[in-house]
This record gives C-alpha cells, sequence and structure tokens, in this order.
C-alpha cells in the first residue's frame, strides 16, 4: 500500500492471554474483529473503521482497551494534515489463551459469526463430534495445528481468510462423571 509507511513484524511471536485486563478486552466482539483485521498488518483507526464498517470513534475506544491491555500497540506514526496518523498493529501473531474463558470465547465466537456473515464468498462451517480416546484427541490436535501453522500465505494482494480451530472435549451430561 503505497499511503502506509513500512512495518518491522509484532514484537512477539506467541502472546498468552491470562491477565484479567486480556480476558475483559477479548470479551468483546468489535474488538475480537480488530485482531483480527490488523492480524496481516498495521492499521489506522480510520482504515480499521472502514474495513469494519464501524464508526471510527468506536474503534478508537476499543483499540485503547486492547492497547491498554497490552493486545495492541502503535506500531508507527506520520504526520498528516497537521495531525498524527498512528498504525496500530497486534503485539503478537499469536494470541494463545491457556484457560479460555466464556466470555471472552462468546465474543470470538459472535465475531467469527459477524464475519461469516460479511463473507463476500462461500464459507464452510462445519461442526462434528467424534468419539477419541484422549491420545487421538491429543494427535488430532496437533495436526489441526500443524495444518493452520504450516499453511503457506500468498502475496499480499491476494484476500485475507479467517480459519478458525476448535478441539474440545464435551462436558458429560450433569450427573455423570467423564472417563479422561
Amino acid at each position: 500500500m503505497p499511503d502506509q509507511p513500512p512495518y518491522l513484524p509484532p514484537p512477539e511471536d506467541v502472546q498468552e492471554i491470562g491477565a484479567p485486563e486480556q480476558f475483559a478486552a477479548l470479551a468483546h466482539p468489535l474488538r475480537q474483529r480488530l485482531l483480527f483485521a490488523l492480524g496481516h498488518r498495521p492499521a489506522t483507526t480510520s482504515r480499521l473503521a472502514a474495513q469494519l464498517d464501524a464508526k471510527k470513534g468506536n474503534v478508537a475506544h476499543h483499540l485503547k482497551v486492547l492497547r491498554e491491555a497490552g493486545l495492541v500497540h502503535i506500531a508507527e506514526t506520520r504526520q498528516v494534515r497537521g495531525g498524527t496518523e498512528q498504525y496500530y498493529q497486534r503485539t503478537a501473531r499469536h494470541m494463545v489463551v491457556a484457560e479460555p474463558r466464556a466470555a471472552g470465547t462468546a465474543a470470538m465466537l459472535a465475531a467469527v459469526a459477524q464475519e461469516l456473515d460479511r463473507s463476500p464468498s462461500e464459507t464452510h462451517l462445519a461442526l462434528r463430534h467424534l468419539r477419541l480416546s484422549p491420545g487421538k484427541a491429543r494427535e488430532l490436535g496437533e495436526a489441526l495445528a500443524e495444518l493452520v501453522d504450516g499453511a503457506e500465505e500468498d502475496t499480499e494482494d491476494q484476500p485475507v481468510h479467517g480459519v478458525l480451530v476448535a478441539l474440545y472435549q464435551q462436558a458429560p451430561p450433569a450427573g455423570t462423571t467423564s472417563s479422561a
């Protein structure tokens, strides 16, 4: 993009989410969508507002919350028309939630639902339940992580695709015990 300054990759490769303010920041779908949008390159508040079809003031507020939680930072500033334009960037390429919380998970799934709804092309969404031993579940999880992490990206001029992968063990019915 000719009007965007060059940028460095996020300062961290992986960031573990664990602080209360981080969970609070992740508990809103627009903040999740902002993190999605900042997944490949820094962007200004104006560009993010246009990309996400949101009001600039709303985007600025949610960027402030994400910044205070340590999930985004200002990667670059540039003087334009007497003001300073700030380019926001995620603090890490991958963000891992070691112990997911219901509010953050619900917000992420709501954000994904909004992304699916706005997708200009056909989407693929499937849910399947499998009976797996703990070993097979671990192998499947490792294979899924390898598949997603190993996917080679095309050039910058290609559209961005979201990939959501979840592997979880269903809770046993109330009054029973799990065999795992």
